[in-house]
């Protein structure tokens, strides 16, 4: 919250140096009520396009998971399910036992039962 204060003020403040610069370069007087509004617009358009930006990320990024695509969970699931497959295939004694194992270790996230790669 501190740095959004501190670059919110530096902001203005070097909006009004620069306001004032350009007011003297035509040879205007120097009022507020031009300088607030010409501040208020740029900040404005700043934080629509920022949170324009932010809402396509977050929304867009939740409709790709929504969809299923490779970087979703559910790619990583269907991996981990071939791999469980795999292991039962290659050590059909001790696979099972490789497979709870790794289950447990990575915080119980199990994809496939262990008795449905038997059959």
């Amino acid at each position: 919250m501190a740095f959004f204060i501190f670059s919110l003020i530096g902001h203005w403040l070097f909006g009004w140096f620069a306001f004032v610069q350009e007011q003297v370069e035509h040879g205007q007087a120097v009022e507020l009520s031009g300088y607030l509004m010409e501040m208020l617009r740029d900040t404005y358009e700043n934080w629509q396009s920022e949170f324009l930006q932010l809402q396509w990320q977050v929304g867009g990024l939740a409709f790709f998971l929504f969809l299923g695509s490779p970087q979703s969970r559910e790619g990583s699931d269907r991996l981990e399910a071939k791999i469980d497959v795999i292991l039962g295939r290659v050590d059909p004694v001790d696979g099972d036992g490789v497979i709870r194992e790794l289950d447990e270790r990575y915080c119980g996230r199990h994809t496939v039962e262990p008795e449905a790669h038997k059959t």
